[in-house]
This record gives structure tokens, C-alpha cells and sequence, in this order.
């Protein structure tokens, strides 16, 4: 027998192996008497549903391509090219209006030069010319083009981005004809070690399709985005392929390429996507009115640690613990309550509060979630409907007058809206510093924009009313010191101020 006989008989003997195996341990799971009540009501994440993935068998397996998939889905991920305008001066001092006459007698020449500063990769998603992106790739950006997988060339408009996604959405007007577009696939059902495809423009070389496994999933803590869950692999993501498309062995976006771990700016295998069903709720509001509607869940969680899991009677560390929830909230209005242990949402594991925030993100206002829970250590199941964050995105700047410490500054109430759109925490309200101008009372007592304002002289601030109030109360008796507490980066700082 020779060498590929050997080769071929053993994975037959293998398999035949494996299959023998896996029916009766099959059988003996489903034999094993009567399902509990509890475990068929909320389904324990634990229980890895079966499926029919499978390795090569063979040497012929081992010796498959990619091509097919490549040829399929390359044509659909486009280089994005954006410019901005730059005007230029001859005069070094054309800043400086009393320099520039004294040194360039007045005549500041200047001309106007179109300069690309941008180059990243894009996936159309409508045969009608949508494209999705990174914002990164054109935040800066005043004009921009795209240039397709056939070297045709168009102009694009931006239709919408979102910094906080990280995503943002072009459109191209190609004449009537449809474009190649890539289909979004299901995330729910990838899992660690599924074959994927990055492609994209790294480095501006051109078009580079590299292969590799998912590594993670919801990873929750690498800090490039606010509602940030991404799907981690070693498929080789380097500068370029920003915006570019990580497809399954199906053809299907999996994922919006955005982001690497590397201290040389090379690829060292720890890239990071957007996942497919964030990037379709983001073309989705571009397509349909330009408005992004993140619905929120109304609750704060806190990540379980191990002292956390045993005080709770857990056999390990999972799950989110409930620390508070808002006051007639989604969550509130659901039944969830402080103290409850959210194990999955929509089937989901979660692990952190963002985890748990990513996946309401991706939920369309009005939709329901379901959690389920433990409480007091038994199964329970809510549903939460989504709903906007209360209070507007919009609010009223108020610059505050009077002789107090805020005097001079430009405030705002601190609503879940606000918060949501500003990536400031604001379960707690509170009264935002806006912007402090220069030779005002708040900026000589050391106000700076984005402080919190919590507490004066010992009344809680949640609302305008309650700062509006406490002014009005040092005003009609001025104290003799001015006691604060305001939040600096998370961190709380308590002051006392001279008044009178």
C-alpha cells in the first residue's frame, strides 16, 4: 500500500472512528430521562447546539481553494478615496494679520491644492450603489471617490457616519447598472475557529484577499468604539484594509475590517471587525432617513468577577450583575430588577456591561430582546422592548450668570439621550460643563468642558431644575463656602470654595 493509500485508509478509519463516537453519546444525552422544567424554559448558553461543520478527511479536502469564494465576493469591496480642500499661503505669517503686512506687505498669496488623505477599502451592500465604510476612513474627508474591482471609477456622496459605530455609509451613482454586492450573514451563528476571508486595499498595493479563523467573538474591551462587540481574527488586516469586508466560506459579510493590535503598524494577526448585524442597522437608518436610533436598554450592569460568582452562588464567572436600573426604563418597565444576573441576550452570552448594550444596539426601536436571567439563583426570562433613550440628544445650552463658581461656563442637563450621544454616562443626570470661555469664573476656579456637576452644598443634581434651584438658594443666602462634588473622567472630586 502506498504512501496515499495509507493516507486516504486512515482518515477513513478516522472517521469511521468519530462517527461511531458521536451517535451513541448523542443517544445517551437524549435518553437520559425527562428534561427539567427550568432548563427547557431559559436554555442554559452552556449546551453547544450541533451542526455540520467538518474538517478535510482527505488529501483531495486539504487541497481546496478559495478562488471560488474570492471570485464571488472580491468585486463587491471597493478602495475609498477621500480629499479635503487646502488653501495655502507664500507668506509664512498669513495667520497673523499685523505680521503678515509687516513682512509680506499685506500681499499674503495663496493658492488652493486638493490633497487625498485618505485611502481604505469599502463593501457595497445595494446593488444601487451603497457602500459602507469605517468613519475613520472619511471622517476627514470633503470629497471622495470610490474606485470598483474593475478599475471603474466614481464619484461619492457621504450619506451618513457615526463615530460612535465607527461606520459610515457612501453612496455612487453608476448609471442604472447594478453593482455586485455582498449579502449580510447571520453573526448569531458564527463561532470560534470558522474559516473567514479579509479583503480589502492594504497599504494602497491594490486588491489582497488573505485567509485565516474567527479567533474571538464579542470582544467587548478593546476600546475602538463605543458600541464596540467586535469578531477578532488572524486573517492578515494591515493599514488599507480599514473598511474592507470579512467574509464566510458562504460569501456572506460577516464583518466590516476596522481595526488591528500592533506596536510596528504591521499585521500580527490580532485584527478586529465591526459585526454585520451593527453594520446593517447603520445602513439600514442611512438608507431610510439618515437617523441613527440607538434603542436602550435602561439598565447598568456590572461584570462578574470571580468573588462576585461565588457571592452569588455561581459555579464560575458569567453573566452580567444588574447594579441599577432607570426609573420607568425599558428594563424597569420588563420587570428586570437590581440584583439579577443576566446570562444571555437573544441566546447570547454576555460578560460586560457593553456586551449587554452592544446587542440592544443592534435591535430596531420597538423590537423585543430577551434576557434571560437568574434570580436568587433560579431561570427566569424577560422581555424587554426597546425603546429610545428619554430626553433629546439636542438640549438647551444655558451659559450661567450670576456671582456663583459656574458663572460664565455653558451648561447643559445631562439626559440619556445626551449621554448616548455623547458616550457620557448619564443614568444619573447631572448638569454637563459644556465649554468654559476664558476670563469667567468657572474657568479661574478650574471648570474645565465635559465635568459633571453632582452636588452644591450637599443637593443632589440630577436635573437643571435641582441646579437651578440650589443657585437660587445660595443667591437668596449666600453661603460662606461653596461645598462641590463634580465627576472628572469617571473620577469624583470634592471641593470647597470661599464664597460671600
Amino acid at each position: 500500500m502506498n504512501r496515499q493509500n495509507i493516507i486516504l485508509a486512515a482518515s477513513a478509519g478516522i472517521a469511521t472512528a468519530l462517527a461511531m463516537l458521536a451517535v451513541p453519546a448523542v443517544g445517551q444525552l437524549v435518553s437520559q430521562g425527562a428534561p427539567n422544567p427550568a432548563i427547557t424554559a431559559s436554555p442554559s448558553p452552556d449546551i453547544a447546539p450541533v451542526d455540520a461543520r467538518v474538517i478535510p478527511e482527505t488529501q483531495l479536502g486539504l487541497q481546496q481553494s478559495f478562488a471560488p469564494i474570492v471570485k464571488r465576493t472580491a468585486p463587491a469591496v471597493v478602495n475609498v478615496y477621500s480629499s479635503v480642500n487646502v488653501t495655502r499661503s507664500n507668506c509664512p505669517y498669513a495667520q497673523d494679520p499685523f505680521w503678515a503686512q509687516v513682512y509680506c506687505n499685506g500681499n499674503t498669496q495663496t493658492r488652493s491644492e486638493k490633497v487625498d488623505n485618505s485611502l481604505g477599502s469599502g463593501v457595497i451592500v445595494g446593488s444601487d450603489g451603497v457602500i459602507v465604510t469605517n468613519n475613520h476612513v472619511v471622517e476627514a474627508g470633503q470629497e471622495f471617490r470610490v474606485v470598483l474591482n474593475d478599475r471603474r471609477e466614481f464619484a461619492a456622496q457621504l450619506v451618513m457616519k457615526d463615530a460612535r459605530t465607527d461606520l459610515a455609509v457612501l453612496r455612487i451613482d453608476a448609471g442604472g447598472q447594478p453593482l455586485p454586492m455582498l449579502t449580510f450573514a447571520d453573526t448569531r451563528n458564527l463561532q470560534i475557529g470558522d474559516l473567514v476571508l479579509a479583503i480589502g486595499n492594504p497599504f494602497g498595493v491594490g486588491q489582497t484577499v488573505t485567509s485565516g479563523i474567527v479567533s474571538a467573538l464579542a470582544r467587548t474591551d478593546v476600546g475602538a468604539s463605543d458600541f464596540g462587540s467586535f469578531i477578532q481574527t488572524d486573517a492578515s488586516i494591515n493599514p488599507g484594509n480599514s473598511g474592507g469586508a470579512l467574509v464566510d466560506m458562504q460569501g456572506r459579510l460577516v464583518g466590516v475590517n476596522s481595526m488591528i493590535f500592533s506596536k510596528g503598524g504591521g499585521s500580527n494577526g490580532i485584527g478586529f471587525a465591526i459585526p454585520a448585524e451593527m453594520v446593517r442597522r447603520v445602513v439600514d437608518a442611512a438608507v431610510h432617513g439618515g437617523t441613527l436610533v440607538r434603542p436602550w436598554i435602561g439598565a447598568k450592569g456590572e461584570t462578574i468577577d470571580s468573588a462576585k460568582a461565588k457571592a452569588l452562588g455561581l459555579d464560575r464567572p458569567r453573566g452580567v450583575l444588574i447594579a441599577d436600573v432607570y426609573r420607568n426604563g425599558p428594563a424597569d418597565k420588563a420587570g428586570l430588577r437590581e440584583g439579577d444576573v443576566v446570562i444571555t441576550v437573544d441566546g447570547r452570552e454576555v460578560f460586560d456591561d457593553r456586551g449587554m448594550k452592544f446587542i440592544a444596539a443592534t435591535k430596531a426601536e420597538g423590537e423585543t430582546a430577551t434576557l434571560a436571567i437568574l434570580r436568587g439563583g433560579k431561570p427566569q426570562q424577560v422581555f424587554v422592548k426597546m425603546s429610545a433613550p428619554p430626553g433629546t440628544s439636542q438640549a438647551e445650552l444655558v451659559q450661567v450668570e450670576g456671582s456663583n463658581p459656574f458663572a460664565g461656563a455653558a451648561v447643559v442637563e445631562l439626559t440619556p439621550a445626551l449621554g448616548e450621544e455623547i458616550g457620557v454616562d448619564a443614568f444619573n443626570g447631572g448638569i454637563l460643563v459644556y465649554s468654559v470661555p476664558a476670563r469667567t469664573i468657572a474657568r479661574n476656579v478650574g471648570f474645565q468642558p465635559g465635568d459633571i456637576i453632582r452636588e452644591v452644598n450637599g443637593a443632589t443634581i440630577r436635573t437643571k431644575r435641582d441646579f437651578d434651584a440650589a443657585l437660587k438658594k445660595a443667591e437668596a443666602t449666600p453661603p460662606t463656602t461653596w461645598r462641590l462634588a463634580t465627576e472628572r473622567n469617571g473620577q469624583r472630586i470634592e471641593s470647597e470654595l470661599r464664597g460671600r
